[in-house]
């Protein structure tokens, strides 16, 4: 009884541990299913906020039009900050410093944007007309910032790649020079092979004259030279014939006389 009772504890706790992993589980999964969620429907929402102010800039005249214009100047910089930065930043972790400094900048436009939005419902022209020129200028000077960020990141990864260019450059010259080596090596090879050739070939000669003659005399035949190839009489079959027929109309020599 004891030992099945501490087995069916076993099973239990086993059977609540894999249903607390279970859970943890599910609460994990929709957590991150709600994150992304989030992160596409807050993306979706700012391509629309972007298409109507750029739609605003064309439709509207006088201060709405001046004031879309500024909206969207002020995002459309924010945002290619911000993927200039984070694209270069698996690469170069101190684009990270940049990064922070991006989102305390974007949380200033954040509230620019919303004063800028609140001007837009504003009946009276004559506050619009006072409190924009204050308006742009700070939303000048946020872009700048942020255009400067920028422009030094693609500045920094542009040096990058051409100093990680140039450290290429050499290692392939080197690894070409190294495939070369065998031309010099060989060059070498041959010099050393054809002076002791023509040692050997002048010591040669002048001990054995008749050698050369006899090595000079006996030429190889080329393939088109015409040299070594066999005549018509020999290719017809007629080389046999024929110079039995040569013997038998040849005189016979006459003999010494007998004294």
């Amino acid at each position: 009884m004891d030992a099945f009772g501490v087995m069916i504890g076993l099973v239990l706790l086993f059977g609540i541990a894999v249903l607390v992993l279970a859970v943890v589980g599910t609460v994990k999964a929709a957590k991150a299913v709600a994150a992304k969620i989030e992160r596409h429907e807050a993306n979706a929402r700012r391509v629309v906020e972007n298409a109507t102010l750029k739609a605003k800039t064309f439709t509207k005249v006088g201060p709405p039009g001046q004031i879309a214009a500024v909206r969207l100047g002020l995002r459309t910089s924010l945002d290619g900050t911000r993927q200039v930065l984070e694209s270069g930043l698996p690469q170069d972790g101190q684009l990270g410093e940049a990064l922070a400094l991006l989102t305390r900048l974007d949380t200033h436009a954040a509230e620019l944007d919303g004063e800028l939005r609140m001007l837009e419902r504003e009946p009276d022209t004559a506050r619009i007309a006072a409190k924009l020129p204050e308006l742009r200028e700070r939303a000048e000077r946020i872009t700048h910032s942020a255009e400067t960020m920028r422009w030094a990141a693609q500045d920094r990864m542009h040096r990058f790649a051409d100093d990680e260019l140039s450290r290429l450059s050499q290692e392939c010259e080197s690894e070409a020079g190294a495939l070369r080596h065998w031309d010099t090596s060989a060059g070498s090879s041959a010099s050393s092979s054809s002076s002791a050739a023509s040692s050997s070939s002048s010591s040669s000669s002048s001990s054995s004259p008749g050698a050369e003659a006899s090595s000079g005399g006996a030429a190889r035949a080329g393939l088109t030279d015409g040299k070594g190839r066999p005549s018509a009489e020999e290719l017809l079959g007629l080389a046999d014939p024929l110079a039995k027929l040569a013997q038998r109309l040849r005189k016979p020599s006459a003999g010494p006389t007998a004294g």
